[in-house]
């Protein structure tokens, strides 16, 4: 999963060497928390207008890890 989202923000980022995910350990009801670090610069073109775009990253996301029986949160950080 962390491979998926790093496939996804490296496309969309000018610095991704600035990119990083953090993976937190399953929280009391089963839930992994990605934090996903990006440049200052590269804030606005993560998030997108309204949210827009860092909403389809966590649907992809949700998505995928439906798949393997999972449940994720993805926090921009």
């Amino acid at each position: 999963m962390k491979e998926l989202l790093l496939a996804i923000v490296n496309g969309l980022v000018e610095d991704a060497d600035a990119v990083s995910v953090d993976v937190d350990e399953p929280d009391s009801s089963g839930v992994v928390v990605y934090h996903l670090h990006v440049a200052p610069s590269d804030m606005g073109r993560v998030i997108g207008k309204q949210g827009r775009i860092a909403k389809a990253i966590r649907t992809v996301m949700r998505a995928g890890a439906g798949r393997i029986n999972q449940k994720i949160m993805v926090e921009i950080d």
